[in-house]
Formats: structure tokens, sequence, C-alpha cells
């Protein structure tokens, strides 16, 4: 069974820095798309950023300039490193694969992390 587990989260104060890995595990040929999505308190799931096998990546306006996404294809593991963090940031961010090719060869899809909790505060 595939599974991604994240690490990485904590509390930073504001304008901090943190860094956010995912590996996905199990028996997996390929992996898709990669990304982070995040919720935060009262607030709608946001796709925070997103890349493909080949490095495009795409990020949401609230993080540009300030989050870099980047993957590693042989190690089936995607980080994002957040910058000039700010309590808006605070959320728990969910690591997300679009579609994983598994032996059959077969596809699982939309498969989630359980999360990590980002706090920002001072």
């Amino acid at each position: 069974q595939v599974q991604l587990v994240e690490s990485g989260g904590g509390l930073v104060q504001p304008g901090g820095s943190l860094r956010l890995s995912c590996a996905a595990s199990g028996n997996i040929l390929a992996v898709y798309a990669m990304g982070w999505y995040r919720q935060g308190p009262e607030k709608q799931r946001e796709l925070v950023a997103s890349i493909t096998p080949n490095g495009i990546a795409n990020y949401a306006d609230s993080v540009k300039g300030r989050f870099t996404i980047s993957r590693d294809n042989a190690k089936n593991t995607v980080t994002v490193q957040m910058t000039s963090l700010t309590p808006d940031d605070t959320a728990v961010y969910f690591c997300y694969a679009e579609r994983i090719m598994v032996p059959g060869p077969r596809y699982e899809y939309n498969i989630y992390g359980r999360g990590t909790q980002v706090t920002v505060s001072s």
C-alpha cells in the first residue's frame, strides 16, 4: 500500500523559515505530480505548490517568491522550502500525489499524507 509521510513541521517565528519533506513509500513504479496542500484554521484547503516529474512547478499566489518546491524522483520525495513565513501561513500542510503507478500496472489516485502542523507565531 502506498503511503505519503510528511516531516518538518513545527513552530517558527514570523519571518522565519521551515522546510517540509514528504516521502512516498510502498511498491512504487512511478510518481506523477506531487505537491502540498494546506488548511488553516477556519479556512478552505488550499493548493500551495505542485511539481511535475520533470520539475515544472506551480505556486499559489499567496506563496510565490517565498516557497520553493523540489522533488527527488529517485527517492520519491518532495520538499517545500518556506521562507518569510507569516501567521497567515499557519496551517496543517498535507503532502499529496496526483497519481502513483504500482505493479500491475495499475494506478492509485489522489493520495494524501496525514499532515504536519506549521505554526507561525511570536
